[in-house]
Parts: C-alpha cells; structure tokens; sequence
C-alpha cells in the first residue's frame, strides 16, 4: 500500500496513491434506457504545487444550468465514450489537451433529475492550472478546489427537504457551497481518491433548481 501522501504537493506520489484507489474501485455503470448519456472530467491539476481538482463556472447565456457550477463536461456524440468525451469536452471547454494515458479510471454513473446519465472520468493533469483560458460560449470562468478542501469533515452537507424522500448532497467548499450533481461526483472522488473509501453516491438527490 502506498503512504497516504500529505497533500503538500502534486507530485508523483501524490498521483500514485490517487490512482490506486481509483483503479481499485469497482465503479457502478447504469443502464441508459432513455436517458442521454453524458461525461464529466475530474481533472487533478496543480495550484501553486498543491493538488486540486478543476472546477468550472457555467456561462450565463447558456439555456440549461446557466451560471451553475460545474466540472467539464457534456453529452456523448454518437460512437463516442465517455473517455473521449471528458477530454474532447476539456479541450473545448477549458482549452486544456490530454493524452489518454492520463486517464486514471472512472467513478459511479450519477442519473439525473434532467435526464442524464452522467460517467465522471478521472483524469491526471500534474501541470498548474493557471494558464488555462475559458471558452467563453461554455464556460464564465475557471477555479480549482484543493484536496485538503475536499477532505475536510465538514465539508460534506445532506439536507433533508420537502420534495424528495432522498438527502440532498451538497459541498461546502471554500469557493462556495457547491449541490449534486456536481457535489456527487466532487463527494464520490474525495471519499475514493483522497480518503480510499468504498462509498457510493447514486442514492443521493439534488436540490430542485438543478432539476430542470
């Protein structure tokens, strides 16, 4: 077993230990019925050394989600997987190219409200993150959430409402409190890739404006 690395830096250790939980994972694919198939990328890049996943800030003149948070992603074209189309969706999105050998694995398909299947694919970036520019017609600006952020106890949040019979998720981070699904996959990957648990996401529910 690999040391559980401090978090300190982006380094080699750091992408060894996350990938061996990530690999060791047994992900939980779901059917797609008739639900649209779609994948998000968490990407572990670098802020002033330190690791962090990149987060996104939906553009406001788009007509679905506008100015929510979000990782880079969309809808699968047709033939396409969801690897390809995390990193078709980052080169668009955030101007960011990947090889497919930074591809560490994928996490739970999360089904939502709207009527997507969404896969998140994690991926090894290493570099800083600073340089990378929006496209404005997608994306209103770019952040990143370290993993010390992510890890802290408090950060998780399941609040019970009216309209549904599930908790809904949300994480309460530094750049602000961020609700399913992005939460989902932002909580999956803390308790897989930072923490090495075996914890699952699906049963959780998002608040009702991301319904739609």
């Amino acid at each position: 077993m690999i040391p559980t690395p401090q978090f300190e830096s982006c380094d080699h250790q750091t992408r060894l230990y996350g990938s061996e939980n990530i690999t060791s994972f047994s992900h939980e694919s779901q059917p797609l019925g008739d639900l649209r198939a779609a994948a998000v990328a968490i990407v572990i890049a670098a802020h002033h050394g330190s690791p962090t996943v990149l987060l996104t800030r939906r553009s406001g003149t788009l007509r679905a989600h506008s100015g929510q948070w979000a990782l880079p992603g969309g809808r699968l074209d047709a033939g396409e997987s969801a690897e390809d189309a995390a990193l078709r969706e980052l080169k668009e999105e955030i101007n960011l190219s990947l090889p497919r050998n930074a591809i560490i694995g994928r996490l739970d398909d999360y089904i939502t409200r709207s009527g997507y299947r969404i896969t998140p694919i994690v991926l090894w970036s290493g570099e800083e993150s600073g340089h990378l520019r929006p496209n404005p017609d997608e994306v209103a600006s770019i952040h990143t959430v370290s993993f010390k952020d992510l890890a802290n106890p408090s950060a998780p949040q399941f609040e019970e409402v009216a309209e549904s019979d599930r908790k809904v998720l949300s994480m309460k981070l530094s750049v602000d409190q961020i609700y399913a699904p992005t939460a989902a996959f932002l909580y999956q990957f803390r308790e897989v890739g930072i923490l090495g648990k075996n914890t699952r996401v699906l049963h959780y529910d998002q608040p009702r404006f991301a319904w739609k």
